[in-house]
């Protein structure tokens, strides 16, 4: 045990609010702070009255997740009213923790919803964290500690169980944030412990069975889809002790076999509520969506693979906006990657979700999505900005904002100036208090042939496709580097002879007419502005892309118009294309989705057609992976 290491990441986070949103993801977090994330605890009873805050309503993982994207939301904006909000739930939570160091509720020693499954306090652990970060709370290290110390001796009496068991890689990051503070051994020892008592991912993706749709009603814990999201991130953290190449090569694995087997274009894995395979009317729960990307943020951070921040821009500028209505009052507990109609209808496709999983609502199916839908945004603004070992300043993933460190006693700021992923031109401005030599890394997507960045003296570089470009030079006040990476639209092929339009970080779909209809109007909570409602199409969405014989690409045309209050929306879509396609008249719906494409299907076809596309994010319903036919 005396030999245990506790290797640092390749990249190191900045401080929860070192990093601020500018332009539209600032407009966005604000609409977030302004509908369900800033509003929950005013009127949901599992936040509002919830025990972790004294009342009795929910007492188990609602109120800290909501807390885990609330709190990293607060603070990238400094929203007086949200650190309020964040401050006083906070100093309740430490000034009620159990003198044993049990953190929030707890439930009696044989109460069965909660019998030996510590997951609750992992997440509690990972909230009190960003606080501290944000705030230098010091009660935050005395009760991490104490709560670190009652889950080292309960394991030796009550091993891990349940979720907790499938998510025992998420006390890591208490562990090892502890760890860097105190330099205390047996932190690494209770490590060792979570990881001997913890599911083996790494075994079970090596014979991996899971290579298809989870039949319908049957659910299990590895299949789930969000402790599939959280773990794609469990052998990156342990290889921090571990040193085992094993360990990064199973986060490899990992990672392709969940595309192979149940990928999306949007790069997230299907899963309604088990993981589903391939087919794009397959749903993905919203927790998988902010879950995988936090996984990839802290997979970027441990390992520092520029693949993982083109794969989190994927995520977080198509999947993540399109589960939430335009205003962000709403949300879906599935999306579909064709979505021609989110109603309430028996038969659906999914797993074992209710009929109404995929409307925009409240709580449509489970409360656990309503309660952890916030921290997608706040989070991935908080890890756009990273910083080297040598203590330089990584760009891993691309918005408008603001970074600010101390680089050898010299306080420096970045401001990134764009409207990417809209646009191509990403304007990078250095202000430092005085001369200071660093590297800057660059990301450049693997999509980015032809990339080039202009340095402040003028010069232009070609840097290569998939790497971090590192730019060291001393660098001062006013300096510019202006990033362009050429968006080229491309179609990406995906099962069945089908294929999605992708241009730069961007999926395209079509635009499809709709028709929203209020239900549940006489459910509690069900008021407006956070109703529920039905989603229809009035305009045909049954094409297939039409592509030329003499000339097997895309044809399509693109035009940028002004990044507007509601980017995320099909009226303020900040880019459109338009396409040649053909209507399919024999395909049509099958209880609620768009139904199979066969060569019956196929074998009938309309006149060509002239298609509009927006980006995937920007839409309610949607077909995006299209047949492609060639011209007759």
């Amino acid at each position: 045990m005396n030999d245990l290491h506790l290797a640092p990441p390749f990249l190191r986070p900045l401080p929860l609010g070192r990093v601020k949103p500018q332009g539209w993801l600032k407009a966005q977090l604000q609409l977030q702070a302004n509908s369900l994330s800033g509003a929950l605890d005013e009127f949901w009873p599992d936040v509002k009255d919830s025990a972790w805050f004294g009342g009795d309503a929910e007492a188990w993982e609602r109120a800290p997740y909501w807390l885990d994207g609330v709190i990293p939301l607060a603070f990238v904006l400094d929203d007086a009213r949200l650190k309020e909000k964040a401050a006083r739930y906070v100093d309740y939570i430490l000034t009620h923790q159990h003198d044993d160091g049990f953190l929030g509720p707890k439930p009696e020693e044989d109460a069965e919803a909660y019998r030996f499954d510590v997951w609750p306090q992992y997440l509690a652990v990972k909230m009190l964290i960003q606080y501290h970060e944000a705030t230098g709370d010091e009660r935050v290290v005395e009760a991490v500690a104490r709560n670190l110390r009652w889950l080292d001796g309960s394991l030796d009496r009550r091993p891990l169980e349940r979720w907790a068991l499938y998510r025992w890689f998420e006390a890591l990051i208490g562990i090892f944030w502890l760890y860097e503070k105190v330099q205390e051994a047996w932190l690494l020892e209770l490590a060792v412990k979570m990881h001997a008592q913890g599911f083996n991912w790494a075994a079970f993706f090596e014979n991996y069975p899971l290579t298809g749709r989870t039949p319908t009603g049957r659910w299990n814990y590895m299949g789930h889809v969000v402790n599939n999201a959280m773990a794609v991130k469990a052998h990156g953290l342990w290889q921090r002790l571990s040193g085992d190449e094993r360990d990064c090569a199973a986060v490899y694995d990992m990672l392709d076999k969940h595309a192979r087997y149940h990928g999306t274009v949007t790069g997230v894995i299907t899963g309604d509520e088990c993981i589903a395979g391939l087919s794009p009317i397959q749903g993905t729960e919203l927790c998988a969506v902010v879950e995988y990307m936090y996984s990839l943020e802290l997979l970027i951070s441990a390992l520092g693979d520029p693949a993982w921040g083109d794969q989190l821009e994927r995520i977080a500028f198509n999947a993540l906006p399109a589960t939430f209505s335009p205003d962000m009052w709403a949300h879906q507990y599935d999306q579909q990657v064709n979505q021609v109609e989110c109603s309430i209808l028996e038969g659906r496709c999914w797993t074992t979700n209710d009929p109404d999983a995929n409307i925009f609502g409240l709580e449509p199916h489970f409360g656990c999505c309503l309660a952890n839908l916030s921290q997608g945004w706040p989070k991935f603004a908080a890890h756009t900005w990273m910083q080297t070992a040598d203590g330089g300043l990584a760009a891993v993933a691309y918005a408008p904002s603001t970074a600010t460190c101390r680089i050898d006693g010299t306080d420096v700021r970045v401001d990134l100036e764009t409207d990417y992923p809209f646009r191509q031109t990403l304007r990078f401005r250095v202000s430092a208090a005085a001369p200071v030599e660093f590297p800057l890394l660059l990301r450049i997507p693997a999509w980015a042939a032809n990339a080039a960045i202009q340095m402040p003296d003028g010069s232009v570089a070609m840097p290569q496709p998939g790497e971090f470009h590192s730019i060291r030079r001393t660098w001062r006040e006013g300096d510019e580097v202006v990033l362009t990476l050429p968006m080229t639209p491309r179609l990406e092929p995906r099962p069945g002879q089908t294929a999605a339009v992708v241009r730069g970080p961007l999926v395209y779909a079509l635009k499809i007419g709709e028709a929203w209809r209020r239900v549940h109007e006489d459910h509690p909570l069900r008021q407006l502005p956070h109703a529920d409602w039905e989603v229809y199409p009035t305009t045909p969405w049954n094409y297939a892309l039409l592509l030329r014989r003499d000339a097997p690409a895309l044809d399509a045309v693109f035009s940028e118009h002004p990044v507007g209050e509601l980017p995320f929306s099909p009226q303020g879509a900040p880019v459109t294309a338009t396409a040649p396609g053909v209507r399919l008249p024999r395909w049509e719906m099958c209880c609620g989705s768009a139904g199979e494409v066969t060569p019956d299907v196929l074998a009938v076809r309309g006149e060509s057609e002239v298609l509009t596309l927006i980006p995937y994010g920007c839409s309610n319903l949607r077909l995006t992976e299209f047949p492609v036919v060639p011209q007759a």
